[in-house]
């Protein structure tokens, strides 16, 4: 039985997430419906990382077993043509090892974060960008955001309904750039609690205004507390950008920091 290892862009806009619900519309269902139509074949589709509503991608990885042995570019050109309308394209396609598991195998998940700084409202960039009127100091925003690399306790910035089992995690990188307009805020690791990243960008949010220092980031991300933190910031600035593998790493099963979420926003 092939499987099959997809990379996957799609506008969260009009999803309520990445994972199959009973009543609502997501990525997930709409991408099995797709492969159903072409194969025939009940299937699901493992994704690196269950997005939440509203929640882009730029480079979402998946992966999925097939009973037939399809060519990697018929799957691809099967699953764009059978999956429009949906704001949903199927990059890359390539057949991969049994072993490969489009979450467990995955070793650094990457986000980006939004922000479009101006006066004048969004028009182009509405619902994919957060956009913030007041002037916003970004080189600020990047000195305070390297108090969150390493490893920490982030109960602080864990939504109150996040499964994961230890608020423990590990920020390998984060970054605050300013190009024109746009404020990005980047961030990678090998996993993030829930609502993880849209309240650090809230927290920094803070910071930019001139409200916060680097020192009061620290403060929150000690206190251990949600209350403390800044507001979480909408789901739609918010793309997952993109995943490392390293089979050498072993499975992120086996990661105690890892918990159960695997990269939840």
């Amino acid at each position: 039985m092939p499987r099959y290892k997809l990379i996957i862009e799609y506008d969260g806009t009009d999803f309520f997430g990445w994972q199959r619900q009973r009543e609502h519309i997501s990525v997930q269902e709409v991408l099995e419906d797709a492969i159903f139509k072409f194969s025939s074949e009940r299937v699901q589709v493992f994704a690196s990382g269950r997005t939440d509503s509203g929640v882009h991608a730029l480079g979402q990885v998946a992966s999925v077993d097939l009973e037939t042995n399809y060519p990697a570019f018929k799957v691809r050109e099967a699953i764009n043509f059978h999956i429009r309308p949906a704001k949903v394209a199927v990059l890359d396609v390539e057949v991969v090892d049994e072993e490969f598991h489009a979450r467990f195998s995955a070793t650094e998940r990457s986000y980006l974060y939004r922000i479009i700084n101006r006066r004048a409202h969004l028009v182009l960039d509405h619902k994919r960008a957060w956009f913030i009127p007041q002037n916003l100091d970004a080189e600020a925003m990047n000195e305070a955001a390297q108090a969150l690399v390493g490893i920490h306790d982030f109960s602080s910035f864990r939504a109150k309904d996040c499964q994961a089992k230890s608020p423990v995690k590990s920020i390998n990188e984060i970054s605050v750039t300013r190009i024109g307009e746009e404020i990005r805020i980047e961030l990678s690791a090998r996993s993030f609690l829930y609502h993880q990243v849209r309240n650090i960008a809230g927290s920094l949010k803070k910071v930019g205004l001139g409200k916060w220092t680097k020192q009061d980031i620290e403060r929150v991300l000690e206190a251990k507390d949600r209350r403390q933190a800044g507001e979480m910031a909408p789901a739609w600035g918010l793309y997952f950008v993109g995943v490392k593998f390293d089979p050498q790493e072993g499975d992120l099963a086996h990661d105690p920091s890892a918990g159960t979420d695997a990269t939840i926003q």
